[in-house]
């Protein structure tokens, strides 16, 4: 079995087991208390704290441990939006976000506040300048993620720092994904990440507030962690982040390469081995590990469930494995295909082997995948083209509706439409990317009273 999800959560680093079986033995007391366990304890703590304020470039009495990535930043938005809060209530984030900061956009919505979201380019990366013009007054707070975890996009956090700085306005970074590889570049004002992103134990996150930051933690006080992670440390998971992370760091440039090389192999493969696919993401500034594309006809959840059977574990974007039934937010940003997507996210160790089998094993799956759902393999005219054909899609899902486009496209002579009626959220994306990778016009999107109608004019 091939594991290659590791953005979502990396395997667990030999130094980070090392490292919890050991301190299960000393860590257990309360390090607030002075008697000798409490104070053996606060040891380990001690030290863990300084071993991952020095990996992440900051003071430690500037980083504190949270019960998640996720806890992390839904502290830190909240923190530093009530910190600021004399100042306004406006926030600015990136659309492709991770779920977390977006979640605490809506929230602080939902009270009152405005947020704006930059948008990206069509390889997932946000302009300096977008966030410039965001700028106003009364922006409280200014959120982006150092690198995208669903295409592996890096963005320009230092540039977007400096336009945050000359404004007056904090930056937060979610360092979620890249912390494992190095620290994040930029004058930023606060940073958050996840433990089991880098090969730590789950259930451990960081929140680092620099000082000279306006911050107020919200909720009920707590004395530990400087108020902003209340509850009993755990102490041993912290022990086993902290040295997981330093080792991570200290293997990351040979890794980091020996990665780019088998991702870069995939990234300029899977096109020539698949026909219809759409490899996305910048294909320079991206993280090591990961690669993304996605397959047009495909079933995104019946492709991972094949994949798994052939004896690898990968992850999806796509709206056909979401329970929402909704697109990937961060490749309807993009406006990219998001039907068949497929996220490969290379831990570190992997072998060159289970990469030439995945790519050996993929055309069959994907073409298997396709005459399940009786994707067309060419466009044959009809004998009498009309001029304009209507394809009723309604209450089928991804990628039917696409599908059902590319039967009939051929039924119609060049220069005529074809009106696909569907009520699926994943149509508005991925027609319009079908129409870019076929060579066809998307005329635009009318209403219905059901769904929506799309009109695509055929020019080849």
């Amino acid at each position: 079995m091939s594991y290659f999800d590791a953005a979502s959560a990396a395997p667990l680093h030999p130094v980070a087991r090392q490292a919890l079986q050991a301190s299960l033995d000393e860590g257990w007391a309360d390090p607030a208390r002075l008697y000798r366990e409490g104070r053996r304890a606060r040891l380990l703590l001690d030290a863990a704290r300084e071993a991952a304020a020095d990996a992440v470039g900051c003071r430690p009495d500037e980083l504190s441990f949270t019960p998640s990535g996720t806890r992390a930043v839904h502290s830190g938005v909240a923190g530093a939006l009530a910190g600021r809060r004399r100042t306004g209530s406006h926030l600015i984030v990136s659309a492709v976000e991770h779920a977390s900061v977006l979640h605490s956009a809506q929230a602080h919505e939902a009270a009152g506040g405005t947020v704006t979201h930059v948008p990206v380019d069509r390889t997932g990366r946000v302009s300096p300048s977008g966030y410039a013009r965001a700028m106003g007054e009364g922006t409280a707070l200014a959120c982006l993620q150092s690198a995208n975890h669903e295409v592996g996009t890096e963005q320009p956090v230092a540039e977007v720092a400096q336009v945050c700085r000359g404004a007056g306005v904090p930056l937060l970074v979610d360092a979620a994904q890249s912390l494992g590889w190095g620290r994040v570049k930029g004058d930023w004002s606060l940073l958050t990440a996840s433990a089991h992103k880098w090969g730590g134990p789950s259930g451990v996150g960081l929140l680092v507030v620099r000082k000279g930051t306006r911050f107020a933690p919200q909720g009920p006080a707590d004395e530990r962690e400087s108020g902003r992670a209340p509850g009993f440390e755990n102490i041993p998971a912290v022990v086993a982040a902290a040295a997981s992370l330093r080792a991570v760091h200290a293997e990351a440039a040979r890794e980091a390469a020996r990665l780019r090389e088998l991702t870069e192999r995939i990234r300029a493969r899977v096109p020539g081995l698949v026909p219809d696919v759409e490899v996305v993401g910048d294909p320079v500034r991206r993280l090591p590990g990961i690669v993304t594309f996605s397959c047009l006809y495909v079933d995104g959840e019946t492709l991972l469930h094949e994949l798994d059977r052939a004896g690898f574990s990968v992850s999806s974007g796509s709206s056909c494995t979401s329970s929402t039934l909704t697109p990937s937010h961060v490749l309807e940003a993009m406006g990219v295909l998001s039907e068949g997507n497929v996220r490969v996210s290379l831990p570190p160790g992997t072998g060159r082997e289970d990469v030439e089998r995945f790519l050996s094993v993929l055309p069959g799956t994907v073409a298997a995948v396709r005459e399940k759902l009786g994707a067309p393999t060419e466009a044959t005219p009809s004998s009498a083209p009309a001029d304009a054909v209507v394809v009723d899609a309604l209450g089928r899902r991804c990628p039917i509706p696409v599908i059902e486009l590319a039967k009939v496209i051929g039924d119609v002579p060049v220069g005529g439409t074809v009106r696909v009626l569907a009520d699926d959220e994943a149509a508005r994306l991925d027609i319009p990317a079908w129409c870019d990778m076929r060579g066809q016009e998307y005329v635009g999107e009318e209403p219905a009273e059901r769904g929506a109608v799309y009109v695509v004019r055929r020019l080849s």
